[in-house]
């Protein structure tokens, strides 16, 4: 995101909005002629914050990093107010240090919000379900990529983890299943951790109607709904237990088995058919890009037109 020409534009035309504004502020009364760009102002800077916001939606950017240089300039600001004896710099800037310093703490170092995008955490999590993040379960750090700088924490077996795989910077909830080191081996959707199968218990099976996606000779993809008999499982994992959803006879697959390397962990979906997890295109996850766990569902808003309800609130296993 730092690097994308939209963003760096952006910051610099917010920067240059706040010097003018600045330069204007320090003008002695006599000479504080109002021009047409200064006029303006406050337009021009909303246009280059719309930029930087699109800019965060097509990076998948972390909000966290432009709260920060906004705190941090805002606080400049501030401070060269103080320095200045300047009332109306001084109230200005304090107006936008106190909130964005306050919820770049909140969002960084303890919680942020996230939405479910997709079913491959079903039955546990659905699509439009609210997430709390807990930022401080593996350590503390600014950027949602890479060291934490304090407070360091191991992820665990069976931790929903929050996390940027490398193949794509959109941030992806899965289920831990593997540490550095660990042999996975899965076996008729049956999975074994170093030689021993994850304890799991049948709990029920449905008759449900999924929709599927096809391709057909011509490259089209198209959808088709299609009846299906699910089991669902509960599995216990470390010292969480929590229900996995298996669809007969989908993802067939020969037996297959990976070691884990250093420093990286594998994750998988507990809708075990329908997750692009480290059995697929994700792969393996490097410690540096989990930040955090999901700790709380808080919301859940399936649509547009949908009514948000909380009837689903409350702690995740």
């Amino acid at each position: 995101m730092l690097t994308d020409p939209l963003f760096i534009i952006s910051l610099l035309g917010m920067t240059a909005c706040l010097a003018i504004w600045l330069n204007d502020t320090l003008k002695d009364e006599e000479s504080n002629k109002k021009n047409l760009l200064v006029e303006n102002l406050t337009t021009i800077s909303t246009l280059f914050g719309l930029l930087m916001l699109i800019s965060i939606f097509i990076n998948a950017g972390d909000l966290g990093i432009v709260l920060l240089f906004g705190s941090l300039i805002s606080l400049i600001i501030l401070l060269i107010g103080i320095g200045l004896k300047n009332q109306e710099i001084i109230s200005s800037s304090r107006g936008y240090f106190i909130p964005l310093f306050i919820i770049f703490v909140l969002r960084t170092f303890l919680y942020e919000p996230y939405q479910i995008p997709s079913g491959s955490m079903m039955p546990g999590l659905k699509v439009g379900d609210f997430l709390l993040v807990n930022k401080n379960s593996y350590g503390l750090k600014v950027n949602r990529i890479g060291e934490p700088f304090a407070l360091d924490g191991k992820p665990d077996y069976g931790d929903v983890v929050v996390f940027i795989p490398s193949s794509n910077p959109v941030p992806y909830v899965k289920r831990l299943i593997g540490k550095p080191g660990d042999s996975i081996r899965i076996i008729d959707k049956k999975v074994y951790i170093n030689g021993t199968p994850v304890n799991k218990t049948f709990l029920k099976t449905e008759k449900e109607t999924i929709t599927k996606r096809f391709r057909n000779s011509s490259g089209q993809i198209f959808t088709r709904d299609k009846e299906v008999i699910v089991d669902y499982f509960t599995e216990t994992l470390g010292d969480r237990s929590f229900v996995t959803r298996n669809i007969r006879d989908e993802n067939i697959q020969y037996p297959s088995e990976w070691t884990i390397p250093p420093n990286h962990y594998f994750v998988m979906g507990d809708n075990r058919d329908n997750s692009n997890d480290s059995t697929k295109d994700v792969g393996f996850v490097p410690r540096e890009n989990f930040f955090g766990t999901a700790s709380h569902l808080f919301m859940t808003w399936e649509c547009w037109t949908c009514i948000p309800h909380f009837s689903r609130a409350g702690k995740i296993n």
